[in-house]
């Protein structure tokens, strides 16, 4: 834990990432402490918009399928994501969604195992990936099912009927952290696929996918990787597989020749099989222009100044008593994301008010308030202020007053 050595001006001056800050349009009088939910708009991404809709589109008209590189923009920002999350080039393409994209990854692994029917995963991972388990075994049928395994010892209950193992690195409520190598060899040994969800782990610390040896990953853009809502997501296929890969979405953008307009398909051969129907490319635009800025900046140090600001905000909790007020559900520093979770009754009219006093956190039910560290643009002053008006929140028991008891669409 961070002993308060320095004051929180003068842990940001001697912060190396102090000036990316600059690089965001953030609200003033605001702490932004839910870029793992969404990520705040890029300048770039801004200028870029206007770009793609005034220029682009505007005047280029279709043209600019050739002109600006629309046509190979979903493998131009893949490469950019691959550069992210440790994947050389060839390996990651962007499009469509996590839940479309784990619906492919997942009946082409199935395909490439065909006596394997057991596609594993653990109870706590994120809703959605779940769901699309469940809606794939509808389709195929009552020989093939779902397996929960414990997240606290996946590698003991891996057995030979398992086709895939899909985990997500970062749980989205705990923050806890799994570790890809380790449970990607063991699950190997199984002779067990891999699929990783990279959602809370893409831009927020280093990802190695081929020094692991995954098989597949997939991907958002829109939370560290400040993408915009709804964003294009991503996959990742290892080279070595993408010769057998056979995902079942075959839309024509996926056809190894497109423009060849051949009523039979016949898919890429490379991880560009992936695509369906024509990308979206004004969102795609946005999310490459956003990407640039990890251009200057390396995730080892990106990882380095989280860990500080966690730090730093769990030893001003402590400081102030809050930490006898809240539970904390994450795991030590080590073996945790770019987050801290923390357990309350009244957590998510805590959160309410927290954002009433201009401090944007987040809530996930049951009973989880969810705080986000985005080095980019968080500084030691933003979380000292956090840390402050919370204080206040929960002396003065501001979380019970009517209009933060009322539970909005989003929550």
């Amino acid at each position: 834990m961070m002993n308060k050595v320095f004051s929180a001006e003068q842990l940001d001056i001697k912060d190396p990432l102090r000036d990316k800050a600059q690089a965001f349009s953030l609200p003033a009088n605001t702490v932004y402490l839910d870029g793992n939910s969404l990520g705040p708009l890029p300048k770039a991404a801004k200028q870029q918009a206007d770009d793609v809709v005034n220029e682009q589109w505007g005047k280029g008209l279709i043209t600019s399928w050739n002109k600006h590189q629309w046509i190979h923009l979903p493998q131009i920002v893949g490469d950019k994501i691959g550069g992210l999350i440790g994947a050389k080039s060839g390996q990651v393409i962007c499009c469509d969604s996590i839940s479309i994209n784990l619906f492919k990854v997942l009946s082409a692994a199935l395909k490439m195992h065909p006596s394997r029917k057991v596609i594993a995963t653990t109870r706590d991972n994120f809703p959605t990936d779940i769901y699309m388990v469940q809606g794939l075994l509808d389709l195929l049928g009552s020989d093939y099912s779902i397996r929960y395994v414990d997240e606290a010892c996946i590698g003991s209950q891996l057995t030979d009927d398992i086709a895939v193992l899909m985990l997500t690195q970062v749980n989205f409520r705990s923050g806890n952290k799994l570790d890809m190598q380790s449970i990607t060899e063991q699950a190997h040994q199984k002779g067990i696929l891999t699929l990783w969800d990279l959602a809370h782990s893409a831009g927020a610390f280093p990802v190695s996918l081929d020094a692991c040896n995954v098989d597949f990953a997939v991907g958002c853009t829109y939370k560290y990787l400040n993408g915009g809502p709804g964003a294009p997501a991503f996959i990742y296929v290892a080279k070595r597989h993408q010769a057998q890969y056979q995902q079942p979405l075959s839309g024509w953008m996926g056809h190894s020749s497109p423009f060849s307009f051949s009523p039979d398909y016949a898919g890429d051969n490379s991880v560009k099989q992936n695509l369906c129907g024509t990308p979206g490319i004004i969102g795609m635009s946005i999310l490459d222009a956003a990407l640039d800025v990890f251009e200057d900046v390396s995730l080892k140090a990106i990882d380095e100044k989280s860990k500080k600001l966690q730090a730093f905000f769990i030893a001003e909790a402590k400081r102030a008593g809050l930490l006898e007020k809240f539970s904390i559900v994450s795991p030590n520093i080590d073996n945790r994301g770019s987050q801290l979770a923390f357990a309350h009754d009244h957590a998510y009219a805590i959160c309410q008010a927290w954002i009433a006093e201009g401090v944007i956190a987040d809530f996930r039910a049951p009973n989880i308030l969810r705080i986000g560290f985005a080095p980019l643009y968080l500084s030691f002053v933003d979380i000292e202020k956090a840390v402050a008006s919370l204080t206040k929140i929960m002396n003065e028991k501001r979380y019970e007053n009517d209009e933060f008891q009322q539970r909005q669409s989003v929550t």
